[in-house]
């Protein structure tokens, strides 16, 4: 299986060299983002590409990961705060503007999600789009070890700079996740030599029949 090779290539770079990585992937990896599952296919989050090197210092901020600085590119995974009545209704029209429905046969889908989704606090609404970007993250992994394009998952860092950087308050987004994309400096990455350490498959999962 392919996949299992890429996963098992994959590692968490810790330091990326100069290398660039070349437009049509970065492309294809957004989309494999875009693509990704989230809950009642809401996508209740969006991503910032940054290939600009001054942003990038100035997002790394006194963060530890060095990474955000050094990357070819940086994905920004930015949450939304809550789910709105509009946001919920655009969503609506997209579907029926797509699938060529009309928003009368989709009344009780737009019901359910506005059930779900409108009762719900801020704090909910916002750790329940935190865990969709996540769940891009993952894909956007995937990806680009495929690709093989190295890629460092990062939640160490100052979402505050982060935010009024890109100006995400006044879209109403949280920052939360930051992937680090480029290629391993294989001379200079302690990291690279190190065996990946998981559990055995044995002790990891349990088979209930």
């Amino acid at each position: 299986m392919k996949l299992l090779e890429n996963l098992n290539w994959r590692y968490t770079v810790k330091k990326f060299s100069n290398l660039k990585v070349d437009q049509e992937k970065i492309d294809k990896i957004i989309e494999a983002i875009n693509l990704s599952a989230s809950s009642g296919g809401l996508q209740p989050y969006r991503i910032f590409i940054i290939e600009n090197k001054e942003l990038q210092k100035k997002l790394r901020g006194e963060s530890f990961n060095a990474q955000i600085e050094e990357a070819s590119h940086v994905i920004v995974f930015a949450s939304y705060h809550k789910m709105t009545k509009g946001y919920i209704e655009e969503f609506m029209n997209l579907n029926a503007k797509v699938r060529n429905m009309s928003i009368s046969e989709l009344e009780d889908y737009k019901n359910a999600l506005e059930f779900y989704h409108l009762n719900k606090t801020e704090e909910e609404s916002a750790i329940w789009a935190a865990k969709q970007a996540y769940i891009g993250l993952g894909t956007a992994l995937i990806a680009a070890a495929e690709l093989k394009v190295d890629a460092t998952p990062m939640e160490g860092f100052d979402s505050q700079i982060v935010n009024e950087a890109l100006s995400l308050d006044g879209k109403s987004l949280n920052s939360v996740l930051l992937l680090a994309l480029g290629y391993r400096d294989a001379e200079n990455d302690w990291n690279i030599k190190l065996k990946k350490v998981r559990l055995p498959i044995e002790e990891f999962s349990t088979i209930i029949k």
